[in-house]
């Protein structure tokens, strides 16, 4: 569903210096699989998953997402994917259901099939106490269901989410980890990021490591766990960036 390859993303500093913020990055993400790109801040995790959701345009490389070049055809890429980023916010005037209604006209979708979109993600999403609630109402972790439920109204095959989890409390969270899940059991594939070891241990079949731009490891959880003899992810992590030696 999701085929990377040397993806590379260059920016300029205020000194008009280079600044490679990927570099050279290749992966490929499976339907029904969750795929986690790990790292901390400024590792490049965000500027990855903008490229794949066309956001951002490589300075070279590609990536096919669900048969589409990112590069060459960026508008069916769009319409096949969900993207939840970090830094979007939402409408506070609007109910979390009108939300989801505008988002679902933008995808072209007749009011019929928004209608039963919402009554499906608001089950989904636990979102029934708070779906006619203005959205400037509501808790930080009701306002990322109201995120997500607009990134899913169209039911797409690829998801691609920046740090879902980031700044929820414990049960908002779980509640975000339980659908990550539920998507991948229905054969969704989900691109996610998180610097958070413990959630991607629960939920990733494979994990790339991140550094500075650059893949420091890549491979499934067992995989991963096999060549470094140890089961601690965390440990693994910091050897892979080089925060402890091997």
């Amino acid at each position: 569903m999701v085929t990377a390859r040397n993806l590379c993303k260059n920016y300029y500093d205020s000194l008009g210096n280079i600044v490679q913020a990927c570099v050279d990055l290749s992966f490929e993400a499976q339907a029904g699989e969750v795929f986690g790109l790990l790292g901390t801040n400024g590792a490049g995790k965000t500027t990855a998953l903008r490229m794949l959701s066309t956001v951002l345009r490589p300075t070279s490389g590609d990536a096919m997402v669900a048969g589409h070049s990112i590069t060459h055809a960026p508008d069916r890429v769009r319409a096949s994917i969900g993207f939840l980023s970090s830094d979007t916010g939402i409408y506070g005037r609007l109910t979390a259901r009108e939300m989801i209604e505008y988002f679902g006209r933008l995808h072209g979708m007749s009011d019929e099939r928004i209608n039963d979109r919402v009554e499906e993600i608001a089950d989904v999403l636990e979102m029934r106490e708070f779906l006619n609630r203005r959205c400037d109402k509501l808790s930080s972790g009701q306002k990322q269901r109201v995120s997500i439920a607009r990134t899913i109204v169209h039911d797409p095959e690829v998801l691609i989410l920046d740090e879902p989890t980031s700044g929820l409390d414990i049960l908002s969270a779980a509640q975000i980890v339980r659908f990550i899940r539920q998507s991948r059991d229905r054969g969704r594939c989900v691109v996610f990021s998180t610097h958070i070891m413990r959630e991607a241990e629960k939920l990733c079949d494979r994990i790339l490591i991140l550094h500075k731009g650059t893949v420091r490891l890549a491979g499934t959880l067992a995989e991963i766990c096999g060549r470094a003899g140890t089961n601690d992810l965390e440990e693994i992590f910091m050897e892979a960036v080089g925060e402890i030696q091997s």
